[in-house]
């Protein structure tokens, strides 16, 4: 039993631990490319969660991890055979109740730990703000916690199963890696279309991306360059900086100043 990961965990020792902190990893249910399987962004949630709640329990923070929600918001890959939407508000839901329930039983910090960039929760942080007793915390492994470190360690991290998240899954989860009988990951080159207008193409203007016309197979970006080892370096960035967080947001006393 690891006392961390709540489905592994049993009411004997529950019933007589208080944890301060609960982690939530949010996944999704999507095509990456034809080389990775439709639960890499769960998969990849859980085994950073797992890695980084193991590392703030061996710091001394009371943390416990929640079943990952494998469904996220998919209206970008509509087209995209059997990807599984659930819709923001009916996402922010369901997260509500948990919170609820993580309230009724007097765990007060919540940290979202979010795989999916189709999910966006920032919103559902303002709403909740004032009207619970839990504390919410969000991160977006993918984006502020690792992004400089990305840059370092990847020739081209890609934007979706491209070399980051290819070296992720060779890290984590490789048996789930289609490969070709010649040992080369059985994929395309996650090329994707420019629109017909350069402000969107620079970043100046934003649009919600079809899928199915961005790319060829699904993927967004290059994944040949990707090495287990290089899914590794990027682990123990994440695993270094978010534990220690979660350390100290478990030692944290809530007062009428928190989080200052």
């Amino acid at each position: 039993m690891r006392p961390w990961i709540l489905a592994e965990t049993n009411y004997a020792h529950v019933r007589d631990f208080s944890y301060e902190v609960a982690v939530l990893p949010l996944g999704a249910t999507e095509p990456h490319n034809l080389h990775l399987p439709y639960g890499t962004d769960t998969l990849e949630a859980d085994a950073i969660g797992t890695r980084v709640c193991e590392a703030a329990w061996n710091l001394g923070a009371k943390v416990v991890m929640l079943p990952a929600i494998p469904y996220g918001t998919e209206t970008n890959q509509a087209r995209c055979r059997l990807s599984i939407n659930v819709n923001p508000s009916t996402l922010g839901m369901v997260i509500r109740d948990i919170v609820n329930s993580l309230a009724g039983h007097g765990v007060r910090k919540l940290v979202l730990l979010n795989s999916h960039g189709g999910n966006e929760f920032k919103p559902l942080l303002r709403e909740l703000m004032g009207s619970t007793s839990v504390h919410l915390f969000l991160c977006d492994w993918f984006r502020g916690l690792s992004g400089d470190a990305q840059q370092e360690i990847f020739d081209e991290p890609g934007d979706h199963a491209g070399e980051m998240e290819t070296s992720l899954a060779l890290a984590c989860f490789p048996h789930l890696v289609r490969m070709t009988p010649d040992g080369r990951l059985a994929a395309d080159a996650g090329a994707t279309a420019p629109t017909r207008f350069e402000a969107v193409n620079r970043g100046w203007v934003s649009i919600t991306r079809p899928w199915h016309l961005l790319t060829t197979n699904t993927g967004a970006g290059n994944p040949f360059a990707a090495t287990s080892d290089r899914g590794e370096q990027l682990i123990r960035v994440i695993v270094d900086r978010l534990s220690v967080f979660l350390f100290e947001l478990s030692e944290a006393k809530l007062d009428d100043r928190f989080p200052f």
